[in-house]
């Protein structure tokens, strides 16, 4: 029976690599308060040129959603 050949593991940090101008934690901040990211479908995302016309659509449907429940809850 052979044996099994050990593989050394490639350094995960290379000689070059310079962190010496660095900051310690300069993003922990904006990491910490996460994100809402949302992807759409792509032939969803044909209709939308950007975020903002987006948000504009989904405020419309939240006005009439609202509209609708007040009627139907009186």
């Amino acid at each position: 029976m052979k044996k099994a050949v050990k593989k050394t593991p490639a350094p995960e940090m290379l000689d070059e690599y310079d962190f010496s101008k660095g900051v310690r934690g300069k993003y922990a901040k904006r990491y910490a308060e996460g994100t809402n990211i949302v992807v759409l479908a792509p032939d969803v995302a044909e209709f939308f040129p950007d975020s903002e016309s987006v948000n504009a659509a989904l405020r419309a449907l939240v006005g009439v959603a609202q509209k609708n429940v007040r009627k139907v809850a009186v």
